[in-house]
């Protein structure tokens, strides 16, 4: 799987562009997912949602492990619940995805997801490659 040369996302018009990446996000016990556009985010330890998607995953928000997380914004509470996150033929195994209720934009974090992959982002070009490393 390589993804070369994407092109970063300008969200709103207001909105500098930035490095957002296609995925579907998969609840495996439900049988439901979603397609979203997710920001990488290289400080994110781990990858979060928007609280709203809880319940479009077939989730009830306040039945996950409820967690204290320090963002860039200070400390929130999140709501960890088992979800896969598939592109383009990889998918990572089950892992815990925090649900955000100050969340807006979904994350892509390093330990669920970049940690698997080699990532390039070419600011000047507003580009960024993603690959998995070879053996």
């Amino acid at each position: 799987m390589e993804i070369r040369n994407y092109p970063f996302t300008r969200i709103s018009p207001r909105d500098p562009p930035r490095p957002f990446l296609p995925v579907i996000v998969i609840n495996p016990h439900a049988d439901r997912h979603i397609n979203i556009l997710a920001m990488i985010d290289t400080g994110a330890d781990e990858c979060a949602l928007p609280a709203s998607f809880a319940s479009i995953l077939g989730h009830n928000l306040h039945a996950g492990i409820k967690r204290k997380i320090k963002t860039g914004n200070g400390e929130t509470t999140a709501y960890a619940h088992t979800l896969r996150i598939q592109i383009q033929g990889f998918s990572t195994h089950n892992v815990l995805i925090d649900f955000m209720p100050n969340l807006y934009i979904p994350l892509l974090g390093v330990r669920s997801f970049l940690g698997k992959f080699v990532l390039s982002i070419d600011y000047t070009r507003q580009t960024f490659s993603l690959k998995l490393p070879t053996a």
